[in-house]
């Protein structure tokens, strides 16, 4: 589960954003002032969205305060679209910079995009699992020893649910992780690249359906 951070001063927005952006793997607060988010930020955030034009100080003086002092992932949120707001967004930490108005659906690709990074970081690119040994750096995936050739939609759906062992993934969060914002998907093909996946390493009983909601990479007595 991965836990954001809104700063925002509209309260409609931010509270609007909040519900938006929560889902199976990501919980969401928000707050509008500075002094806020610097008492929420005492605990563990991933990232946080950060808009310029606060009441009690300016956003990008805040970024920099935050990258001084930790290494969390900040998307600046701001009517500011001039390319000079942008260039001093980015050069002083922020890992995206998006203007408004902007559209959800591209906010919500932008968050997932910087939490794959941070995830790709944190979770080991070798898998030693049971009967399979994973090795997402050089893609390759064995059984028992046998080595299983994988599509990328099949190694994607495999990352995803290694980086998320044990937690219920929505069949929304899979085919955006694995097909984008960008490309139409019939929902079915969710499900075939699934029965793939299970099919190609004998994972009948890990690879989990939850009816209703999604799948899961469970041990089998969970």
């Amino acid at each position: 589960m991965y836990h954001i951070l809104i700063v925002e001063d509209d309260q409609t927005l931010a509270k609007g954003l909040c519900r938006a952006l929560t889902s199976d793997t990501i919980s969401a607060d928000c707050c509008s002032t500075i002094k806020r988010a610097r008492e929420l930020l005492l605990e563990d955030y991933a990232l946080v969205i950060l808009d310029v034009n606060l009441p009690d100080g300016n956003g990008f003086d805040f970024l920099k305060e935050l990258k001084a002092k930790s290494q969390i992932a900040v998307i600046l949120l701001t009517a500011n679209d001039m390319e000079t707001d942008i260039v001093t967004g980015l050069e002083s930490g922020a890992e995206d910079y998006i203007t408004k108005p902007f559209s959800l659906a591209v906010l919500r690709a932008r968050v997932n995009t910087q939490l794959r990074r941070l995830g790709q970081s944190q979770v080991s690119q070798k898998e030693k699992l049971d009967d399979w040994l994973f090795d997402f750096e050089r893609m390759e995936f064995y059984y028992r020893g046998e080595k299983v050739e994988l599509s990328k939609t099949e190694q994607k759906l495999l990352k995803i649910f290694m980086e998320n062992k044990g937690i219920t993934l929505s069949r929304e969060t899979l085919i955006d992780y694995i097909w984008g914002y960008t490309e139409y998907v019939d929902e079915n093909a969710l499900s075939v690249c699934v029965k793939r996946l299970r099919d190609k390493l004998h994972a009948g009983d890990w690879i989990k359906t939850v009816y209703g909601i999604g799948y899961a990479w469970r041990k089998p007595d969970e």
